[in-house]
This record gives structure tokens, sequence and C-alpha cells, in this order.
């Protein structure tokens, strides 16, 4: 399923969406072809989308399997564009509910830098980039500054 996007925020509308629904196709769909993706969790990169599909599919699963819904909340967001261009960065909090009670069980908060260009005329994800701020003594994420 590919999605036309017109504006940038209807990506990150479709990014908090398809999550909330732990639709893959559809959380796939803002993606480009060649998406490279760094991500904080297991490895270094993603290169191209059937690469980020299997870990979009883990997460998903994973999710699924603990009964949780995440619900997320984009902060401080800053969008450059230009007309074929444009980049996010923002606060990206992820806050995970129970699906049965909707009790809200835990919550981090990533930093996120999004790069765009425009595809067919719709904008798309061509490079994404989050990250934490690391303890200097532990060497851990530090994940609840926000």
């Amino acid at each position: 399923m590919k999605t036309h996007f017109n504006k940038v925020q209807d990506v990150l509308g479709n990014y908090r969406s398809s999550i909330y629904e732990q639709d893959v196709e559809k959380f796939l769909s803002s993606y480009s072809p060649d998406i490279h993706i760094y991500d904080c969790w297991g490895s270094w990169e993603s290169k191209g989308v059937s690469q980020w599909k299997e870990s979009v599919i883990g997460w998903f699963n994973s999710l699924r399997e603990d009964g949780v819904l995440l619900k997320v909340d984009f902060a401080d967001s800053v969008v450059e564009e230009n007309l074929d261009i444009a980049f996010v960065h923002c606060a990206v909090t992820f806050a995970a509910h129970s699906e049965e009670t909707g009790e809200k069980l835990r919550q981090m908060t990533n930093r996120f830098t999004f790069c765009l260009k425009k595809e067919n005329d719709s904008w798309c994800i061509t490079h994404e980039h989050s990250s934490l701020p690391i303890d200097m003594e532990t060497g851990k994420g530090m994940f609840n500054l926000r």
C-alpha cells in the first residue's frame, strides 16, 4: 500500500497512527524503498525498506505479544522544507498502554531526525536517525530525561 502524502505533517501523522494500529504496510508506506535508518535498537543500521520491514514486523509482534498499544507524541518539532527536500527534528515519546485496560505502563522519549524527499509528488522518509543520550559512567542509554 503506497499512500500519497501532500505535506510533511501527513507523514508524521501516518507514523503515529500506523504504530498505534500496528499496521506494518501502512507504516512502511511513509518510507522510500532505499531508506537508510540509524535506530537505537539492535543493529547499527538498516538499509532498504525490506531490511527495515523485518525490524518493524519484529517490533509490532513483540508489542502484540505483550498486549501493548503504543501512543506516539511528537514534541519540539522543527520542520524545514523546500520544494523537494525536508528535514524534521523532534522528540518522539512512545507511551505503552495496556491493550486490555488502557493503563499507561511505561514510556520513553527518543531524539529523532527525519530526512524526507518528494518521490512521485509525495513526501517520503529517506533517512531516519533516532538516539538517546548516553550516561558516560554506565554506558547505558538515558531513557527518562523528558
